[in-house]
């Protein structure tokens, strides 16, 4: 029998589900990539935000789990929604990628500080939007849609002056850009999820889980678990600039959290620690705490609300 791992068809989909597949063939499976045509590669030139976000690159993967059709989904964890569909379960978390984001530039070294006044940055993402303004109010942030290769061509053609991107696409496709600067956590807060693959199972496919359990990272499951477990217990929609990132030191968690306003001119964060172990009840403290310093009203008003 040979196992269907479903995906969506961009070259670093393909790569990051080969991964997978590849780790499965060395448990002795068969394993044939699907190539699945998604909301969100069709509405390629649109703003996801307006047609229901990130969601849009995990819908159709999902349906054809449900219907069948696949037994395995393989997603880029950030474009995934907090609630999962009934029936379908995160089975497994391969070891984490680079989670950072990083700056690429036509030209020239150094970070932020370094561009221009009035830069043209190129990003879809809420987050951030709200963090580089928070550090350069000066910069002109513009929406970029397309895969990897789509925008650094456009950075060359001049379309923009720098562009800001998640390290781990980069690295998983051998990309290395002449001219980038790692943004580091600690002051660039990343997506949840950001650097983690999840692969999807339906929950009633007890084989399939045991065999998915072979591909799982522990590490990564902590991290992941804390992330998500935050993202569910604020209910934050897409329209909301969220970020969190869970990091481990032996086998304790400490997970810091955001969020703002679509103006960016209110931040909250925080960070909570904890044992790994705790890793879902760490990550629904920290939600409570931003709720509790006002992160509700800003969900509002984003269209977000608690779950």
């Amino acid at each position: 029998m040979t196992l269907r791992v479903g995906t969506r068809g961009s070259r670093l989909a393909v790569v990051q589900s080969s991964w997978v597949a590849d780790a499965l063939r060395r448990f002795g499976a068969e394993v044939e990539l699907v190539p699945i045509k998604t909301s969100g590669d069709r509405l390629a030139q649109v703003a996801l935000a307006d047609f229901g976000g990130k969601a849009l690159f995990v819908k159709e993967i999902e349906e054809a789990l449900l219907a069948g059709q696949v037994d395995v989904g393989v997603h880029s964890l950030k474009d995934m929604p907090a609630a999962l569909p009934a029936g379908l379960v995160l089975a497994a978390f391969p070891p984490r990628e680079d989670p950072r984001d990083v700056l690429i530039t036509r030209g020239g070294g150094g970070g932020l500080d370094a561009l221009p006044r009035g830069a043209r940055v190129g990003t879809s993402s809420l987050r951030r939007r709200i963090l580089l303004l928070a550090r350069r109010p000066d910069l002109a942030i513009e929406p970029i849609r397309g895969n990897v290769e789509t925008r650094l061509a456009k950075l060359d053609r001049g379309e923009y002056d720098a562009l800001v991107m998640a390290n781990a696409g980069l690295k998983r496709l051998g990309v290395v850009p002449a001219h980038s600067c790692l943004l580091q956590t600690e002051e660039f807060l990343p997506a949840v999820g950001q650097g983690i693959l999840g692969v999807e199972a339906r929950q009633a496919d007890r084989e399939m889980l045991e065999l998915l359990r072979r591909v799982d990272d522990t590490r990564t499951r902590m991290q992941a678990i804390a992330e998500r477990s935050f993202l569910l217990a604020l209910g934050a929609g897409c329209h909301t600039p969220v970020a969190g990132y869970a990091r481990l030191e032996g086998d304790a968690l400490t997970i810091s959290g955001l969020v703002a306003s679509l103006d960016g001119a209110t931040v909250i964060q925080s960070s909570v620690s904890g044992p790994g172990a705790a890793a879902e009840a760490l990550g629904r403290k920290l939600a409570d705490e931003l709720l509790a310093r006002g992160a509700g009203p800003l969900l509002e008003a984003s269209g977000g609300a608690r779950a």
